[in-house]
């Protein structure tokens, strides 16, 4: 063989193999924007049930195509805590059945429809302008480059048989002996580990086995091995991670090495077994054109990774909370770091915008669960004359959370919105920048409130009961009116802005007329100076705090309305 030729022949692998990523990256992306809502759902039917979390982590890979990412978001999830280990265990055995999904489709041999499918598919992306056609087009076009960067790979092996000296090097990998199986596995977790991509070297194997430069035999080897290859990438995912979110990435190694290592045990009943469901030996010979083909091999190495990854879930499925005890044994949570970190936020979420927003959701909703909180810790303070220091440390420990929580927030939505995000995803990033900001300046009023009330107290100056009533009674007011919009925002009930205007105006109405009583006294009853002007303060403080949960129900609904920020104090 030519040096020529050689080179031809790298050039065509290597485009084959980069197209196929590039077409996997497309798939997984355009459906990731094309179902994002429905993903969401699936995520959350991971209950307690492990057949439920199951078919929800199998659901989730095959619609995005890629176990990785699953395996990264449930990772993501549990160190948020989103999603319990017993919950992830079912997810991440699930998410290896459904990426077996991908074989099969390899397995259609439509390899030649593939640029004529990439092509119609560009050509809708480049001039279509309905986002929705557009991500469908984008999906489209990564299927499209699936099967010619598969038709490349084949095109590329095929002339390996007619070189001696190259056939002879692949054919050192056998998997005739027990030692030749783990070799040949071996062989197939190494290059998993550096492409970090099953899908690419489940390509690669079929492709080799297409063009007869391996048997099948040889070929099954290799998946078992890629299999537990793709498992570094839940070993990097871990990194960084609690205690929690490594117990769940070491689901998903533990997985993957067992199962390797027993069905190597068994290897040729293993292969026996799938011979008998395809019904043809895979390694037949057909000539199409007087060209040597082998029509049963493609669907036969799917068979190999999907009968792998069955047979292991069947066998741990009944264990799983055994697994997640011995692994929160194995694994003890650490002591927490000395620099605050105040939310869960994971950055590996930011790999799938639609998993991001919705950790970033749950977030704001402890923000949101911090202010009530705050409400309650001010109703005990206002309603006692003697101030109780604890709980004065606990708002403002709430409020400076609070702070923190709005920066790390904003933080991963500006990060994710720098990235491709689908415009409908991005709409969600903003609204929910802006409930972040209002949620904090709640808080910020919340203890601006306390500070005036701690201003009198600290003077020595007793409130008298008919101000501390009116105080009470308007913080009810207000309190009640947030824990209305609260509970709108966790059940995303967007009805809430019909009564917020009228909750709103009526809060306006009560602070007028608790200003004019006060006023109405300080005319008959002389007040301290400083009691005299700070109840007027708290009473304004209490309106555009008010104001502020008006934009929380608006920005739910779309709308814009912004009341401002907390002056400095």
């Amino acid at each position: 063989m030519s040096n020529e030729l050689i080179f031809n022949l790298i050039l065509t692998i290597v485009g084959g193999v980069g197209l196929f990523l590039f077409g996997m990256r497309n798939l997984s992306d355009g459906l990731q924007a094309v179902a994002g809502n429905r993903l969401r759902k699936l995520i959350g039917m991971a209950t307690n049930n492990r057949f439920a979390a199951t078919g929800a982590g199998t659901l989730v890979t095959c619609i995005i195509q890629s176990s990785t990412i699953t395996t990264m978001m449930t990772v993501g999830f549990v160190n948020s805590g989103l999603m319990t280990l017993h919950q992830a265990i079912g997810v991440i055995m699930g998410a290896n059945i459904g990426t077996t999904l991908t074989g099969w489709i390899l397995a259609i041999d439509i390899g030649k429809y593939g640029l004529p499918i990439l092509g119609a598919a560009a050509l809708v992306l480049v001039f279509s302008k309905r986002e929705k056609i557009r991500y469908t087009a984008m999906t489209v076009m990564g299927v499209g480059m699936v099967f010619f960067g598969l038709e490349l790979m084949k095109n590329g092996f095929a002339p390996i048989r007619d070189v001696p000296e190259y056939l002879a090097w692949f054919q050192r990998f056998s998997a005739d002996t027990y030692f030749g199986v783990l070799k040949c596995a071996l062989v197939g977790c190494i290059v998993t580990m550096i492409v970090q991509s099953s899908s690419a070297t489940l390509g690669i194997t079929m492709g080799l086995a297409a063009s007869g430069v391996i048997g099948f035999e040889t070929a099954a080897a290799l998946v078992l091995g890629e299999n537990v290859g793709t498992t570094f990438t839940a070993y990097i995912a871990s990194l960084g991670t609690n205690a929690n979110g490594k117990r769940a990435a070491y689901t998903h190694i533990l997985f993957n090495i067992s199962g390797a290592a027993w069905i190597t045990a068994i290897f040729p009943v293993y292969i026996g077994a799938i011979r008998a469901i395809i019904g043809n030996d895979p390694n037949t010979v057909v000539m199409v054109g007087g060209v040597e083909t082998y029509p049963f091999v493609m669907a036969a190495i799917a068979a190999v990774h999907t009968g792998f990854s069955v047979a292991n879930t069947l066998l741990f499925l009944p264990f799983t909370r055994i697994i997640a005890r011995q692994l929160t044994k194995l694994i003890p949570d650490k002591p927490q770091q000395k620099t605050p970190k105040y939310t869960r936020l994971d950055r590996r979420m930011l790999e799938s915008p639609m998993m991001g927003i919705a950790q970033s959701r749950h977030e704001i909703t402890r923000m949101s669960e911090c202010d009530r909180d705050m409400f309650a810790m001010l109703k005990t303070i206002l309603s006692s004359q003697e101030v109780d220091e604890s709980l004065v440390k606990d708002v403002f420990k709430k409020e400076e959370a609070l702070d923190g929580m709005q920066m790390e927030i904003t933080v991963f939505l500006t990060e994710m919105l720098a990235g491709q995000v689908p415009p409908t995803l991005g709409e969600d990033a903003q609204k929910q920048l802006r409930l972040a900001d209002e949620f904090e300046t709640v808080s910020d009023y919340v203890t601006s409130q306390m500070k005036l009330y701690l201003r009198i107290c600290n003077a020595g100056i007793a409130v008298p009961d008919i101000m501390r009533e009116e105080l009470l009674t308007l913080h009810g007011a207000v309190s009640t009116f947030f824990d209305s919009v609260n509970l709108a925002y966790r059940e995303k009930d967007t009805s809430i802005i019909k009564d917020a205007y009228q909750h709103g105006d009526d809060i306006t109405n009560m602070v007028r007329e608790l200003r004019g009583k006060h006023l109405a006294r300080l005319a008959e009853t002389p007040v301290d100076p400083l009691l005299s002007t700070t109840y007027p303060s708290m009473l304004a403080g209490y309106r555009r705090a008010k104001e502020h949960m008006v934009n929380i129900a608006e920005v739910m609904v779309g709308k814009g309305g912004y009341a401002g920020k907390l002056p400095p104090s």
